[in-house]
């Protein structure tokens, strides 16, 4: 069996598991996750909370993540890293929840495509999520 570990990071689980308080608004992230995975983010981050709650500092910086603190997400990941290291069945059980929220990600591909017949340049974006991937550039040259 692989490492829970290994398999997402506990940054990646702590960001799945927290998420909502980095994200501008509710809406937004219903857009990007489906309603299973939204359920499944506020359990992993119950599972989380039960797990560090007794450790002062672990527990300080579950607060600030709530608040929107960045840095504190990553204090978070080291706290809940080496509560994975330390309980491979609590490692086996957030590794899961953070998968099923990753399928639970809503993909928004679509594709623009500028044809210039001018010898000039186009770009073909892909977009995911609203974000915008400049792939690559087409020149097409036509007689």
């Amino acid at each position: 069996m692989a490492d829970p570990v290994t398999t997402l990071t506990a940054l990646a689980i702590a960001e799945f598991a927290f998420k909502k308080f980095f994200e501008s608004g509710v809406g937004k992230l219903g857009e990007k996750f489906t309603e299973t995975a939204l359920t499944k983010m506020d359990e992993l981050r119950q599972k989380i909370w039960d797990k560090l709650r007794g450790n002062p500092r672990a527990e300080k910086a579950l607060q600030e993540v709530e608040k929107g603190s960045k840095d504190h997400l990553n204090k978070l990941a080291v706290y809940l890293e080496d509560e994975m290291k330390d309980n491979p069945d609590f490692a086996a059980q957030v590794s899961t929840l953070a998968q099923e929220i990753k399928a639970g990600k809503i993909q928004i591909n679509s594709q623009n495509i500028q044809q210039n017949y001018d010898n000039s340049t186009g770009f073909q974006n892909d977009i995911d999520g609203g974000e915008n991937y400049i792939a690559h550039t087409i020149n097409i040259h036509k007689p």
